[in-house]
C-alpha cells in the first residue's frame, strides 16, 4: 500500500471536486446525479476513516459476548447461530449493549448528521 496519496484525501477530493466544480454547471437529474456521487464518496471517506477502529471495537465486544475468538466474520456467524437457536436470548444485556454500539458505529458512517444520531452520541 502506498502512503501518499492518502486514499481518503483522494476520494475528498474528488467529492470536493463535483460540489465546487462540476455541480454548479448541471442542472435537473445531472446536477441530483453529481449530489449523489459526492455524498456517496463522502460515506466512502468516512468508512475508510472509521473502519479499522470500528472492526476492532466490534470484534472485541463479541469475543467478549461469546467467549471465543475468532474472525470479525466468524463471530458475526457465531452471534446469529446462538441468536437463531436461542443460546443467546434477545433481552441478553449484552448483547443488547453490542447491538446498540453497532448500530451507532454504523449511523456514524452512514448518517453522521442524523439527528437521534448526534442526541445519543452526546450521551457518551
Amino acid at each position: 500500500m502506498q502512503d501518499r496519496p492518502d486514499p481518503i484525501d483522494l476520494v475528498r477530493t474528488v467529492a470536493q471536486t463535483l460540489r465546487e466544480k462540476l455541480m454548479p454547471q448541471l442542472s435537473g437529474s445531472s446536477a441530483f446525479e453529481a449530489r449523489v456521487a459526492a455524498n456517496a464518496l463522502d460515506l466512502v471517506a468516512r468508512q475508510l476513516e472509521r473502519a479499522d477502529a470500528s472492526h476492532a471495537t466490534e470484534m472485541q465486544r463479541l469475543e467478549s459476548l461469546l467467549d471465543r475468538t475468532g474472525t470479525l466474520e466468524d463471530l458475526n456467524r457465531e452471534l446469529c447461530a446462538r441468536i437463531t437457536d436461542g443460546r443467546l436470548a434477545a433481552d441478553d444485556p449484552g448483547l443488547k449493549q453490542h447491538l446498540w454500539a453497532t448500530t451507532l458505529d454504523k449511523l456514524a458512517v452512514d448518517q453522521p448528521t442524523y439527528a437521534a444520531y448526534l442526541a445519543e452520541n452526546n450521551k457518551q
